[in-house]
Order: structure tokens, then C-alpha cells, then sequence
């Protein structure tokens, strides 16, 4: 996620790739072919222009509105795991007791099941994490554009400097035991199965008497709670904006990009021999600005593809992790995630 307050016009500029000097270029041969080769006929008259510049500009925002929902929806979602897990480590802290249980357990038995639940939480996010950046054929990660690999370049180098490459495996083994460990490599969902995993274990604890029915139902309830956002974020994940809308989006922008320069050329023409040259930089920056507002929407419809604009999920699962050690006072507390570069991730 970017975090700066503002960009520099350089940053845009970089953002949209090389596309800013093909304008400029595009709008120089329009100029040179009018004024120099005298080739009068490719004057477009200019309302034509505008009626197409008009639906291409309400194309694009309606674009961008889904394309934001799509990513404030993702982000509600990491917001609602972030509180949830908060809860789990409250409620398994007041609940697990001795209250109930025939045969008493020690304090340290009860705060060594208490401990292997919220880092069964911890795990979870870690592991939830991982499998929502497994790129898809749709996401801008795995294109070859030029953007594209600008975006890959930016981010691998933030995380080059955060992050271990066998980072979540890391994690994992840290937070579960060997055991449990190694039985995850059975299942393709991970995080499916931890959640499961934690229901085996209330299950276990009623029967042994350290929390009642009240209690059960309610522990269960957060981890219903997090198979729902687990599905929310999911479905974002798995159902990419509709292909042909957003790529109707891309090729209505460059017909108006493209046929922009013909139908200005006629208005520029007649302010004057030197003034004509304004063409060129009103022309780019027109051009420019709806060819942003396009990649804009473009790059936020995939919240979970890796790349800057992104959630920062790292960020909060560390944020989980500080909160629930130390809920625990786990004496392993790892530092906050800062921004790199600009970008949180």
C-alpha cells in the first residue's frame, strides 16, 4: 500500500510507464503530418471527439468505482480478521478455566493451552496470507507490461529488504508444533485447515471441562466468524472484475487517445503559426490524464496481487501477532512492519 501523503509528477509519470512519451510522439506526427505534409483531410471535427471523450470519461469512472469497492471491501475484510483475532485472544484468556474440569489442571497447563490457540491464530493469518498472493492468469503481477514489471521491480525490492524468502514457512513452524507442522503439507487449503484444527480443540477442552456450552458456542462463533471473511476474501481474489468490461475500459481509452490529436489539430490551427505548438503538450496531458485515470482503476480491481497499491496484509498480520503475544506477555515481540520505499506492505 502506498502510504506518502502526495506523488511527484515524476511518480506519476513513472506509474504510467513509458505511455507518456508515446503520446507525446503520437501528437507530434499528427502536428508535423498537418502542418508540414499539409494533410488537412485527417481534421476529425471536435464534437465527435468529445461525444466519445464523454463516454470514455463515465466508462472509466464507473470502472474505477467498482475497482475501489473491490479493494475497501478487502480491506473491511483484513480489518474484521484484525478484530476478530483481538477477540480470539480475549475470549480464549477469560474463558479456558478450571471452573468446570473434575480434574483441576495447573495454571501452567491452562496458559500452555491458552498460548497454543492464539499462536494457532497467528499462524492462520500468516498462512491466509500466503495463499491469497498466489498470482492468477488475470492479475497485472503475472502481465509483462511494462507497468507491470516496474510494479514487480518496486515491490521485490521492499521485500528483498523485510522479508526472509521462506518467510511464511518460517512463520508456521514457529507458531505450531512440528507435528501439526507437518500434517499441513497433506491439505491444499492451509488456513481451511487451521481454523479446523482450532474447532477439534474447543471441542476437546468442553469435554474436558475447562469451558461450558456457553463458552463453546461462542469461541465457535469466532471461528465461523473468520470462515466467513476467509470466503469474502476469497471470492475477490477468485472472481477478477469481469474480463471484458475492463478490457472494453483499456481499448475505449486508447481510441480516444489515439483520435484525440485529429480532432484538436483544426482548433490549434487556427490560433496562429507559433501558437500551434501548444498542441503537443495539451494534447499529452489530456491524453495523459485519462490514460491515469485508467491505470488507476486498472491497478486497484486486484487487491491481493503483490504488487504497491495493494492491502498491506503483512502489516496487519504483524499487528495481530504483537497484540495476541502480548495479550500473553510472550516475551518474543516482534517489531511493527514500517514502510520501505514509500510502500507498506
Amino acid at each position: 500500500m502506498f502510504v506518502n501523503n502526495s506523488f511527484s509528477f515524476g511518480a506519476l509519470v513513472k506509474f504510467s510507464g513509458g505511455y507518456l512519451l508515446w503520446i507525446v510522439v503520437w501528437s507530434f506526427l499528427v502536428l508535423f503530418s498537418y502542418e508540414f505534409l499539409h494533410l488537412k483531410w485527417i481534421s476529425i471535427p471536435w464534437v465527435s471527439i468529445g461525444i466519445i471523450g464523454t463516454a470514455v470519461s463515465f466508462y472509466i469512472g464507473f470502472k474505477n468505482n467498482q475497482s475501489y469497492e473491490r479493494i475497501w471491501e478487502a480491506r473491511k475484510v483484513w480489518g474484521t480478521i484484525l478484530n476478530i483475532s483481538r477477540m480470539w485472544g480475549v475470549t480464549t484468556r477469560g474463558y479456558i478455566k478450571n471452573n468446570l474440569s473434575d480434574e483441576k489442571f495447573s495454571k501452567e497447563e491452562i496458559n500452555a493451552i491458552t498460548k497454543k490457540l492464539i499462536y494457532r491464530n497467528i499462524a492462520y493469518v500468516y498462512a491466509f496470507r500466503d495463499q491469497l498472493l498466489i498470482p492468477t492468469s488475470w492479475e497485472h503481477i503475472t502481465l509483462g507490461t511494462h507497468i507491470a514489471k516496474r510494479s514487480r521491480r518496486s515491490i521485490n525490492k521492499v521485500v528483498e529488504d523485510t522479508l526472509k524468502d521462506d518467510f511464511t514457512k518460517e512463520m508456521l513452524e514457529k507458531h505450531l508444533s512440528q507435528e501439526e507442522y507437518d500434517d499441513l503439507k497433506k491439505f491444499r487449503n492451509i488456513s481451511t485447515h487451521i481454523i479446523d484444527q482450532q474447532s477439534q480443540d474447543l471441542m476437546q477442552l468442553r469435554q474436558d471441562g475447562l469451558i461450558n456450552d456457553f463458552y463453546h458456542a461462542q469461541l465457535q462463533t469466532l471461528l465461523n466468524n473468520l470462515y466467513d471473511e476467509q470466503g469474502k476474501a476469497e471470492r475477490i481474489k477468485n472472481f477478477p472484475l469481469p474480463r471484458l468490461y475492463a478490457y472494453a475500459s483499456n481499448l475505449f481509452v486508447w481510441i480516444f487517445i489515439v483520435l484525440l490529436p485529429f480532432g484538436l489539430i483544426a482548433e490549434f490551427d487556427q490560433m496562429g503559426h507559433y501558437n500551434v505548438w501548444l498542441f503537443i503538450p495539451v494534447v499529452s496531458i489530456v491524453s495523459w490524464i485519462f490514460l491515469l485515470m485508467e491505470l488507476v482503476g486498472d491497478y486497484s480491481e486486484n487487491p491481493f496481487g503483490g504488487l504497491p497499491n495493494d492491502i498491506p496484509m503483512l502489516s496487519i498480520c504483524r499487528t495481530i501477532e504483537i497484540d495476541l503475544k502480548q495479550m500473553i506477555r510472550d516475551e518474543d515481540i516482534p517489531k511493527p512492519i514500517t514502510a520501505q520505499n514509500g510502500i507498506l506492505l
